[in-house]
């Protein structure tokens, strides 16, 4: 009596999982996109239907864009803060430029860091990331101040905790995405 043999065909050509990973190129409009992207869709969650009685939403599209420059420092440009900022203030309801303004200038203030600063760790990030938080939420209720009276800065104490609590957890989403951005 005969037994069976059953040949196992092997593939002429390896299937994808079997190619090389080396000198492949990455999507452009990926690299570019997902940063640009994810700082948007960040400043479009102010836009859901929250209701407290005081200003608690953090501002993510700062957050999320601080992240960005502190993680990956010669990823956004210094003139990138204009158009996010002026995009947050679309969704935001703030007066139109603010945002725009005082983003430039955590970009400025970021670049003059990262020209002197010679090695940083997670935790001075996180102290910049909380200065500048701070600084552009009461420069924004400065600047709201200017249209109509605006209320006590010690209304926003709330808010500049949540964001500097949270800043952690929005790097730990910029890294996930970089790493996808950069997966190929």
């Amino acid at each position: 009596m005969k037994i069976p043999v059953t040949a196992i065909r092997l593939p002429t050509r390896p299937g994808r999982e079997y190619e090389s990973r080396f000198d492949r190129e990455q999507s452009l409009l990926k690299m570019l996109a997902i940063p640009i992207a994810s700082v948007i869709l960040a400043s479009m969650v102010t836009t859901l239907p929250i209701f407290t009685a005081e200003p608690l939403l953090p501002p993510f599209g700062l957050l999320m864009m601080l992240g960005w420059r502190l993680m990956r420092p010669g990823l956004l440009p210094v003139w990138s803060g204009i158009p996010f900022g002026l995009m947050d203030d679309l969704f935001s309801g703030q007066p139109f430029g603010s945002a725009g303004l005082l983003w430039s200038l955590a970009m400025l203030a970021l670049e003059i860091i990262d020209s002197r600063a010679i090695w940083r760790d997670f935790f001075q990030d996180w102290l910049i990331a909380s200065l500048l938080i701070t600084a552009v939420l009461l420069g924004g209720l400065w600047i709201a101040g200017l249209a109509h009276a605006a209320p006590e800065p010690s209304l926003l104490i709330p808010q500049i905790i949540l964001s500097i609590l949270l800043y952690p957890l929005v790097v730990r989403i910029c890294a996930r995405l970089d790493s996808w951005r950069l997966a190929t």
